[in-house]
């Protein structure tokens, strides 16, 4: 069966559906129907409480890069699910993969725990031939997505829109309404870009600092000497000043609705009508810089809540984050949507237009962003000072921490009944299981990548990919609320002398870039949150990691070596992150809200994934009023793997 591809020549090629596997073929049976549902980012007219999704792998080509890739219908991303407030959805969920389990994580829904799609968590994961029925009432509206949290199919192509109608009148009403869903694709494997990494963290950082550009450096820093003490400071902390993105555009090519930059994805307006574009970061580990020249862009709705609108040329969307913008274009002219990526290595790109067809100038990307001692925390130090925790070559656990005062590592006792760790071979000591699972298949589902430690020696558990044994004096850790500074060590590089409050910085890269850019400080709730209460405890989570190793935790742990995270039913919680790494971290929790305490009091913004900026500090409310067992994790997917990654048990 031939159907027309996607690659450079537009639909001058065509693709294969191929009979690898019965769900390559499976796949492209709908193929009929699906081409009278709208195109690409184009929002279904009527809300659907009823879905039947067939999860497959169809060879796609885009950007002359070939993958066999697990998707919906045939095709990727998958089709935009649009939901009405106060229904109950039920989506029929079929696996038609030859060999592999698969699931759906519908991201940012307020749902049972049950229904919330994390295998080895929240349910068994859906097996090859198998059927899962997801159903679940909508308590909320706005703009969401799903994606697979099996395999890492997610990096892939499995994942799509979710559009949410309110109950009322929108308060901002808009002529005409888009999803811009912008991604990755390439045609090497995440597990291939992980064994990559292992070997050298900086396998895909092409652009590094070098001897032609040490003069413009020494210009900003004030002085030659100055700028080679500041590449000095770098290599004691043996990391790169401009790895800003772990995977690059070396291997991705960057999508907007499934289209490469030059096949030039188009949405219609007729000049003066406000349009409405729902942006939405499906990409696995890229973020990205949107703006759209010749337009001012109003935010009306950060991770589907309405926030006072604010005017802006350009803002950053993190991985797993959404945005909903409206724009009013007045002249009958093309408008170019660029979405660079933060990195500076690649761009997505489309056109708004008044006819279809129509191109607008692409602009030139800005300059790569170059990391600072600030923005790791480190203040203004100066490389000759004492670097109190900074990871020095060759110090390890107990002497690397010369300098600091001790009395800083608090030593809390556990919360009464907190479990033991979970270890490498996925024991559970002292742990109540019934208090675990939430079903008596919780633990028993199959494959990797986004799943539970699994009791099975050949099963793949997050935060284990690493192949190191962990440090000697590195003994299982229970989870408190506050660990003081995590250790330095084969899991954790570095520790923010002197975390920073960020929120009013748009991100590395954009300050002072002469436009308006969005900045978290910026966020107000329409409406007062809904739990007026004071949190009455803090929950701190410092996010570590190894570059050189390529190992990613919590306090200086990865997933295997930690216990859950104890919430009490609709107690009132304090989260706490400190960023301790050189990289952006965007932490999702499930099942519950996150209220962000950007300074705008009662109308603290709600989210469901919060950017934490190199070397910063931020904090969140969380009202814990849905029992079960849920995700906390980092949403870059290789960080995820490595072992950011936590449960949260609210009982």
């Amino acid at each position: 069966m031939l159907i027309p591809s996607r690659n450079r020549g537009g639909l001058s090629r065509r693709r294969f559906v191929t009979g690898l596997s019965a769900g390559g073929l499976v796949a492209a049976l709908p193929r009929p129907l699906l081409a009278r549902t709208p195109t690409a980012g184009q929002i279904p007219p009527v809300a659907r409480p009823r879905w039947d999704l067939r999860v497959g792998r169809t060879r796609i080509e885009i950007d002359r890069k070939v993958l066999h890739a697990p998707c919906i219908g045939g095709d990727v991303p998958g089709p935009i699910l649009r939901w009405r407030q106060g229904d109950t959805v039920s989506i029929n969920v079929t696996n038609t993969l030859a060999d592999e389990e698969t699931s759906i994580h519908w991201h940012g829904l307020r749902l049972p725990a049950a229904m919330d799609g994390v295998p080895g968590l929240s349910f068994a994961g859906i097996a090859p031939g198998k059927t899962f029925t997801y159903r679940f009432p909508i308590t909320q509206s706005g703009t969401y997505w799903y994606h697979s949290h099996s395999g890492m199919q997610e990096a892939q192509g499995l994942y799509g829109a979710i559009v949410i109608d309110p109950p009322a009148p929108d308060p901002q009403p808009c002529a005409r309404d888009y999803v811009i869903l912008l991604s990755e694709w390439s045609d090497v494997s995440p597990m291939d870009m992980l064994d990559n990494l292992k070997m050298q963290d900086d396998y895909y950082v092409f652009r590094q600092r070098t001897l032609a550009s040490l003069p413009r450096e020494a210009r900003a820093a004030g002085g030659t000497l100055a700028a080679l003490k500041d590449r000095l400071a770098w290599s004691r902390m043996r990391m790169a000043a401009t790895d800003i993105a772990d995977v690059t555009g070396v291997i991705y090519t960057y999508l907007l609705n499934g289209h490469a930059p030059d096949m030039n994805w188009n949405a219609i307006f007729t000049p003066g009508e406000r349009v409405r574009l729902r942006f939405i970061n499906g990409a696995s580990m890229t973020f990205f810089d949107i703006r759209i020249p010749g337009l001012e862009m109003l935010v009306v709705a950060a991770d589907g809540n309405a926030v006072e609108p604010v005017p802006v040329d350009e803002f950053r969307i993190g991985v797993a984050e959404t945005y909903d913008v409206i724009v009013q274009p007045t002249q009958a002219r093309a408008y170019t949507i660029f979405a660079q990526s933060e990195d500076r290595t690649g761009y997505a790109r489309g056109t708004l237009a008044p006819q279809p067809g129509m191109s607008g100038p692409i602009p030139p990307m800005d300059p790569r962003p170059v990391r600072t001692m600030v923005d790791m925390g480190m203040g203004d130090m100066k490389p000759g000072e004492s670097m109190h925790g900074m990871a020095m070559p060759g110090h390890r656990h107990g002497s690397a921490m010369a300098g600091m005062d001790m009395a800083d590592h608090k030593t809390q006792p556990p919360m009464s009944g907190m479990p033991m760790p979970r270890h490498e071979e996925g024991a559970m000591d002292d742990m109540d299981m019934k208090d675990m699972q939430p079903a008596p298949t919780a633990l028993g589902g199959h494959g990797h990548g986004h799943s539970l430690p699994m009791p099975a020696a050949h099963l793949h558990k997050p935060g284990t990919m690493d192949h190191d044994a962990p440090a000697a004096d590195m003994a299982p850790v229970l989870e408190v609320d506050d660990p003081g500074p995590p250790p330095l060590n084969v899991e954790n590089q570095n520790i923010a002398r002197m975390p920073t409050d960020r929120l009013a910085s748009p991100g590395d890269g954009l300050e002072h870039n002469g436009r308006r850019v969005l900045s978290y400080s910026q966020l107000r709730a329409t409406r007062p949150g809904t739990d007026p209460r004071p949190p009455t405890r803090e929950i701190i989570m410092h996010l570590t990691g190894n570059m050189e190793r390529y190992i990613w935790g919590f306090n200086g742990r990865k997933f295997s070596e930690s216990g859950p995270i104890r919430l009490r039913r609709n107690e009132r919680v304090r989260f706490t992150l400190i960023n301790d790494t050189m990289m952006e971290h965007p932490i999702h929790l499930h099942g519950l809200w996150s209220e962000l305490e950007n300074g705008q009091g009662a109308y603290r913004p709600y989210k469901h994934t919060l950017i934490s900026q190199p070397g910063s500090k931020l904090s969140y409310l969380v009202t814990a009023d849905a029992p079960g067992l849920w995700a906390y994790h980092c949403h870059l997917m290789l960080h995820m793997e490595t072992g950011m990654f936590r449960t949260v048990i609210v009982e």
